[in-house]
Formats: structure tokens, C-alpha cells, sequence
């Protein structure tokens, strides 16, 4: 995708509509849903505020782990993400994170309304035990992943591009993965593609002229 074309991006008019203590909390399982998961402080919240262009739409804190919400954005009447809550931060009591992991595993399960989890790691600590639990929901409820390898500017890239292919070897089948970088929005038109394709949503050509009629 052309810088040109992420001048289109349709993420941009995302707005908040609810923090959902449960799933009967969720908006009406209607519709086209993309949920984003991810351990605490794997850069969640900056990807989705760097996705929609929008500096704190997805609240980042220095506690992670501290909001065990499922926060809804619509991208439009059709369309929304489900921002998952993170887990795996060790002051996250071990009865909170079952809870959790109990709940996800029926949204992963009943939600028909889910195309596609994006599944986000810390490309420095990729395939945590909390990743693989989140990848392994994917596979068993035949739901889309794609795994955003966050924080790339960390590191050089050659070893970014080691690790990546990497990370691809150990997917299940038909998961995908990039590299991203909120901070240098490195991979950010591969991201929007991604969502474009499980959202339905077609994006405008690029320097198509008509064809001219003479006389």
C-alpha cells in the first residue's frame, strides 16, 4: 500500500463506544468485527492509536494489565474493533487473569460477528505462553489471525527480519505476520491491507485517469 493510498485510511473516523465488563456488555453480534490482542505493554494500544491516526483513542498506561475491559470502537455502522484486555503482567491477580481467559475463550468461541484477531507481540518477546494460548483460540475457532511484531524500531533490521521469519515458521496454518513500529509506523500500510481485506472494505485506485473521448 502507497503512502498515497493511506492518505484513504479508513480507520481514521474510529470512534469509542463502549468499555464491556462482559459479553453481554457487547454491541449486537452483527456486523464485521477485528479484535486486537496482546500481552501487556506489547505496544496494543499504541498500534491501534497509530492505525487510527488518533493520539490517545486507545488509552496506554504505565500499569499495564490495569484495564480488563473489552473496549469497542466503531469504524462504521458496519464495522468495529473489539480492543481485548491484556494480560500476562504480573500484578494482574492470577483470579482475574482465569476470569479473563475464560470469558475470551467464549468470545473466540460464539462470536459470529469476529473476522479476525490481530494478535500483537513485542518483537523483542515474541510466542509467550499468553501469544500461543491467543494463537491456538484462533486455529480452534477457525478465526483469521495476523501477528503484528511490534516495536521494530528496537531493532536493527536484519535481526527484525530474523525474527519475523522466525515468528512465520511457528504460526498455524494460514496466519500471517509483519513487522510494525508504532514510533516510525513502519508496517502501517501492510496493516491497513490486512484490515481492508477481512472488513470488505475496497480501496480507491491511485493515478487512474479515464480513458479521454476525442471528438
Amino acid at each position: 500500500m502507497t503512502s498515497e493510498q493511506i492518505k484513504h485510511n479508513p480507520y481514521r473516523q474510529a470512534h469509542y463506544v463502549i468499555s464491556a465488563h462482559n459479553l453481554k456488555q457487547l454491541p449486537e453480534d452483527t456486523g464485521l468485527e477485528v479484535a486486537f490482542a496482546g500481552r501487556s505493554n506489547a505496544g496494543k494500544s499504541s498500534a491501534i492509536n497509530t492505525l487510527t491516526d488518533q493520539k490517545s483513542l486507545a488509552r496506554t498506561s504505565k500499569t499495564p494489565g490495569r484495564t480488563q475491559q473489552i473496549v469497542i470502537f466503531d469504524v462504521d455502522e458496519q464495522r468495529r474493533i473489539a480492543d481485548l484486555p491484556g494480560y500476562g503482567y504480573a500484578k494482574v491477580p492470577e483470579r482475574l487473569r482465569a476470569h479473563w481467559r475464560h470469558v475470551m475463550q467464549i468470545y473466540f468461541n460464539r462470536r459470529t460477528s469476529l473476522r479476525g484477531v490481530v494478535l500483537v507481540m513485542d518483537i523483542r518477546h515474541p510466542l509467550r505462553p499468553f501469544d500461543e494460548q491467543m494463537l491456538s483460540w484462533c486455529e480452534g475457532s477457525g478465526v483469521n489471525c495476523h501477528v503484528l511484531l511490534t516495536k521494530a524500531d528496537k531493532l536493527k533490521r536484519g535481526p527484525a527480519q530474523a525474527t519475523l521469519l522466525k515468528v512465520r515458521k511457528s504460526l498455524p496454518f494460514g496466519a500471517t505476520a509483519q513487522v510494525f513500529s508504532a514510533k516510525s509506523r513502519e508496517g502501517l500500510g501492510e496493516l491497513i491491507r490486512q484490515l481492508n481485506g477481512w472488513y470488505a472494505i475496497e480501496v480507491p485506485a491511485i493515478n487512474e485517469r479515464p480513458e479521454s473521448s476525442n471528438g
